[in-house]
C-alpha cells in the first residue's frame, strides 16, 4: 500500500528544522497552513497570548518561554516554548487545533508530554472565561462535510486510520492486536448515583503502572488484560455455546476468535480492508473459520439482511458513528437483536455538557487521526435508547483509568519502535503526530475528562 504524501511544511526541534522524509508510506496528512500575516493574525495572537498566560498562571505546570527564559505557571510538568510567537499565532487563529499544530512544527515541546497535557485537560472547561466560551461556535472550525459519517463517507473515514498498515499497528499493540482499552483488573466498586449513572454502575479499580524492561516489548499482562476486557463483554452479552453473535467493528479478529472458542457462531462486519484481510487470516489460523464470517459492510446495511442475533457486541466503534446517526445506530441494534438477547458495548465517552458544547466542531484528532469521529456521553446513549428503541442500559463498568494505562504503554512502545516505524516508510512528522495523539488521549483519560465504559443493554421487558 502506498500512501500519498501531501505534507510539505517542516517542523523544528531544539536542534533546528527537520524536513519530513518522502517515504512511500508517509501518512497523507493535511497540510499545515502557513500563518497568514496581517491584522487578524496579530490581534488574535495577542488575545491568545493573554488567555494562555492567564490560564497557565492557575495551573500546576511550568512553561518556559525561550529565548528569555521567562517561567509561567505554578510548577509541575514542563512545557518549553521554542517559538512563542508561533504558538500564540496558531492558537489565536485555530484554537486547540492550532495548539496541537504548534507542537507538530516544534514551536513547543514537553519531555513528559502526557504528564503536561493531563494538567490542563483536567480543567479544560474553565480555562477560557465563560464570556468567551459562548463565542466558541463562531471561532471553532466546523467538521468538513466530507467527514460526516454518512454511508458514502464512512469507508474513507475508517480507511484513513485503520488501513495505514497492519505492520504499523503490530509494532505497538500486544499479540492480541486489540486496539482498545485493556482491563487490567476486574475488581470494582459501586459508583454513586448522579449525572452519567445508568443501570448498575461500577467503577473499575485503577491499575498499577508496570513496565517491561525493554520498552519495545509489552509486559506480559497486557495481552491478559485485553483478553479480560473481551471476556467480560462476552459474558455481559451472554455468549455461550450456540449463541448467534453479531460484532460491529471487527478490529483484527480477537473478539470473534474468543467468541467462537466458546462455541458461538459469529458474523463480524468492518469497513477496513486491511483489518478484514488480517482478521480472516488470524481466524483461519485459529481453526475457527467455520464459525466466523467476516464481511466488509456498513452497520446500516445490517437492517436489510433480516438476520437476528442473540448477542450484539461492539468495541469502541460508536465513536465513529457521528452524533447525527446515533439514533440510526441504536435502532439497528434494536432491530437485529433477537428476543431475550443482550448488547454489550465498549464506548469512549465525554461529559454531557462538553459533548453539547463541542458537537459539530472539528478537533485536532478529527483533522489528523480520526476523520468524522465524535464522542457521546453516557447520558445521551441512555436518552437515545429510551426515546428511539426498546433497549435500556442496564449495566455500566467505568474504566477510564485503565485506558490511561493502556495508552501509556502503547505510546512508550511506539516511541521505542521509532526505527521500525520509519523503516515502514512513515516519516518524522508521522512520529510526532502519533506521539501527540497517544499522549493527548492518555491525558484525557488520566484527567477524567474522557472516560470509557462497558455498557450492557437489554430490552425493558427482560
Amino acid at each position: 500500500m502506498t500512501l500519498e504524501k501531501n505534507h510539505t511544511d517542516h517542523y523544528a526541534t531544539e536542534h533546528g528544522p527537520i524536513l519530513p522524509s518522502a517515504g512511500p508510506r508517509s501518512q497523507s496528512l493535511p497540510a499545515l497552513e502557513p500563518l497568514a500575516p496581517g491584522l487578524r493574525t496579530a490581534v488574535s495572537a495577542a488575545v491568545a497570548k493573554r488567555l494562555f498566560r492567564a490560564a497557565v498562571a492557575r495551573l500546576a505546570v511550568t512553561v518556559v518561554e525561550e529565548p528569555t527564559g521567562r517561567r509561567l505557571g505554578q510548577g509541575g510538568p514542563v512545557m518549553r516554548l521554542h517559538r512563542p510567537d508561533e504558538l500564540y499565532a496558531r492558537l489565536g487563529r485555530h484554537g486547540l487545533i492550532g495548539f496541537g499544530e504548534a507542537y507538530l512544527t516544534g514551536a513547543w515541546d514537553a519531555e513528559d508530554l502526557a504528564g503536561f497535557l493531563t494538567v490542563p485537560a483536567a480543567g479544560i472547561a474553565t480555562l477560557v472565561p465563560d464570556s468567551l466560551q459562548r463565542l466558541r461556535a463562531f471561532v471553532t472550525p466546523r467538521m468538513p462535510g466530507h467527514h460526516r459519517s454518512t454511508e458514502a463517507n464512512s469507508r474513507a473515514n475508517v480507511s484513513h486510520h485503520y488501513d495505514l498498515s497492519n505492520d504499523l499497528f503490530a509494532l505497538f499493540l500486544d499479540e492480541t492486536l486489540s486496539y482498545s482499552s485493556a482491563l487490567f483488573d476486574t475488581s470494582s466498586t459501586p459508583a454513586g448515583t448522579g449525572p452519567g449513572s445508568v443501570g448498575e454502575h461500577l467503577v473499575a479499580t485503577p491499575p498499577e503502572p508496570t513496565d517491561s524492561p525493554d520498552p519495545r516489548l509489552h509486559s506480559p499482562d497486557v495481552a491478559d488484560a485485553q483478553a479480560r476486557k473481551i471476556d467480560r463483554l462476552l459474558d455481559e452479552a451472554g455468549v455461550t455455546d450456540g449463541t448467534r453473535v453479531l460484532e460491529i467493528g471487527t478490529g483484527w479478529g480477537e473478539l470473534a476468535i474468543r467468541a467462537a472458542r466458546r462455541g458461538a457462531t459469529v458474523h463480524t462486519v468492518t469497513l477496513s480492508v486491511e483489518q478484514l484481510e488480517l482478521a480472516e487470516a488470524r481466524i483461519a489460523a485459529s481453526g475457527l473459520a467455520g464459525r466466523v464470517s467476516v464481511e466488509l459492510m456498513d452497520y446500516r446495511s445490517l437492517a436489510a439482511t433480516g438476520a437476528t442475533y442473540d448477542a450484539v457486541v461492539s468495541v469502541e466503534m460508536i465513536e465513529a458513528v457521528g452524533h447525527e446517526f446515533w439514533g440510526t445506530y441504536f435502532r439497528i441494534l434494536d432491530q437485529v437483536l433477537a428476543p431475550g438477547g443482550r448488547v454489550a458495548l465498549q464506548a469512549i465517552t465525554m461529559p454531557h455538557d462538553r459533548m453539547l458544547a463541542t458537537r459539530g466542531g472539528q478537533t485536532w484528532i478529527n483533522k489528523y487521526v480520526f476523520p468524522g469521529g465524535f464522542l457521546p456521553s453516557v447520558e445521551v446513549i441512555d436518552q437515545v435508547t429510551r426515546e428511539e428503541t426498546t433497549l435500556r442500559v442496564v449495566g455500566q463498568l467505568e474504566m477510564g483509568s485503565h485506558y490511561a494505562e493502556t495508552l501509556r504503554r502503547w505510546d512508550r512502545r511506539f516511541l521505542a519502535q521509532r526505527d521500525a516505524v520509519l523503516a515502514l516508510g512513515f516519516d518524522e512528522m508521522f512520529m510526532r503526530v502519533w506521539h501527540f495523539y497517544l499522549a493527548y488521549s492518555q491525558a484525557g483519560f488520566a484527567s477524567g475528562y474522557l472516560n470509557v465504559s462497558q455498557l450492557t443493554l437489554a430490552r425493558e421487558t427482560q
